[in-house]
């Protein structure tokens, strides 16, 4: 009994000696815990105070850096009111000069027009007549001088620009070397004897008249030996006819029927080749991305001709130069091939299409979706559009140099020398010519002027004007020289 009393005791006090250590280990834990807690807070306060002081240091000095702002634009605005007023004093200061210098102008000017009118009381002279008293007697002492300077800067002026229009017009010119056919309204048709000619007529004509009916075109029949003509105003209707009228006389059966079968055959060949002609001047132009129908109305111009000179080769020819030219100045190349190879496209159909040629080409190329660009340039080919890019001035100086090239075009005489009459007229109408002459083709008019009425200067004058007026009056191809010729003769007889 005592050995459990003793048991327990000993559990008790095992217990109670374990809860005080424990209770001695917790209590220096938060005697620690509160002593770290205590540093903290005084680390707190201190970086506190820091950041406070800083704060305090940096407001410091930006009040301090205002304070120094504010005086200097208080500096600044002492300154500016300074220049002002000195501004302000000198604009009063110039008002009062400007003032002073009118009134000395005006002083001035009227001691000028005083002695004008002494001066034209004691010379008995007014003012205009004196200043052409002058101006004649320096004309008179100065003209040859004049005349030469004149001439040094005409010189000078045409010197560097003829020496470059000229290498860029022959290298586009020699560069070109197209052939060309001679076709009339009236195209003449060999055949074998003239007994062919009551074949081709037929009993009571029907032969004729078929032929005709089919190909609208006249056939003629005269007395010219071995030789029929055709007539017609369409050149396509014209060349269909004439390769009809050969395979028939070829094959000998001229009869109603057979008539209508080669006509027909020989139309759709016609069409073809007509095509075939129009793509190939495109490729070989390289202008690519034209309109298939348009492709077909350019081929037609294959068998249209202009003053003897073939459209088709014209317009090939137009394109070729107008490119040369637009790769000498750097303009667009591909603008001035088409409009270039379009630009008379309306010729082959100007039969059928009421205006004029160039309007009609341009209305065909917007039709079938070509650039406005290359539109004004076929529409400003002609006089009556007036061009506003490089590339139109380009297509219509290569179309006047491809009509006007030696060789290019046929005139009929009567028009040839009615032309040469009106150069020659219109040098006539001005004062002081004595003789005009149109030669060199009427690419040159010499004009002599009688030296007692016209002065080497007035010469000079005068050979502008007549150039401006034949400009104006007259319808030309190319260029014309016109040259003013002024001689002195003094004569004398011996007695």
């Amino acid at each position: 009994m005592s050995l459990f009393l003793y048991g327990i005791i000993g559990l008790v006090v095992g217990a109670a000696g374990g809860f005080f250590v424990r209770q001695s280990t917790l209590t220096k834990k938060i005697k620690d815990a509160e002593t770290k807690q205590k540093e903290l807070l005084l680390d707190a306060k201190d970086d506190a105070l820091k950041i406070k002081e800083d704060a305090e240091r940096e407001k410091s000095e930006k009040l301090r850096e205002i304070s120094e702002r504010e005086k200097s634009l208080v500096r600044r605005e002492e300154i500016l009111e300074s220049r002002a007023v000195k501004i302000e004093d000198q604009t009063k200061e110039n008002e009062i000069k400007a003032a002073d210098v009118k009134k000395t102008l005006e002083e001035i000017e009227n001691l000028r027009q005083e002695r004008i009118s002494e001066l034209e009381k004691v010379s008995k002279l007014k003012k205009e007549d004196a200043k052409d008293l002058i101006l004649k007697e320096i004309e008179k002492d100065y003209s040859s001088e004049i005349i030469k300077k004149v001439r040094e800067m005409k010189e000078l002026l045409k010197e560097n620009s003829e020496e470059e229009a000229k290498k860029i017009i022959s290298t586009a010119i020699n560069r070109i070397a197209n052939e060309f056919t001679s076709e009339h309204v009236t195209m003449a048709v060999h055949i074998p004897s003239d007994e062919m000619k009551g074949r081709i007529i037929g009993k009571e004509g029907r032969n004729i008249q078929a032929f005709e009916r089919a190909t609208g075109v006249d056939l003629v029949i005269d007395e010219t030996p071995d030789t029929v003509l055709l007539s017609s105003f369409d050149p396509v209707r014209r060349h269909i006819a004439k390769v009809a009228l050969e395979k028939l006389i070829s094959d000998g059966r001229i009869q109603p029927s057979r008539i209508e079968e080669v006509v027909e055959k020989v139309q759709q060949d016609v069409k073809k080749e007509a095509k075939e002609a129009g793509e190939k001047a495109a490729f070989d132009l390289g202008v690519h991305g034209l309109h298939p129908d348009l492709i077909k109305i350019l081929g037609n111009l294959k068998f249209r001709t202009s003053y003897g000179q073939n459209v088709l080769a014209h317009s090939n020819e137009v394109a070729n130069i107008a490119a040369l030219l637009a790769g000498e100045v750097g303009a667009d190349v591909n603008i001035v091939k088409k409009a270039g190879i379009l630009h008379d496209i309306g010729k082959a159909v100007s039969h059928e299409v009421q205006g004029s040629h160039h309007h009609i080409s341009a209305e065909i190329a917007r039709k079938y979706g070509v650039s406005e660009d290359v539109v004004h340039a076929i529409m400003a080919h002609h006089d009556d559009v007036e061009p506003q890019t490089v590339e139109a001035i380009l297509v219509r100086a290569a179309d006047a140099i491809s009509g006007s090239r030696p060789g290019a075009r046929r005139e009929t005489l009567e028009n040839y020398v009615q032309r040469l009459k009106d150069l020659e007229n219109v040098a006539n109408s001005f004062s002081g010519v004595d003789k005009s002459f149109a030669i060199q083709a009427g690419r040159e008019v010499r004009i002599i002027v009688r030296p007692e009425e016209i002065s080497d200067l007035e010469a000079i004058k005068l050979s502008k004007d007549i150039a401006r007026k034949i400009e104006q009056d007259l319808q030309y191809p190319g260029m014309i020289k016109v040259n003013v010729i002024r001689e002195t003769r003094s004569e004398e007889f011996a007695k």
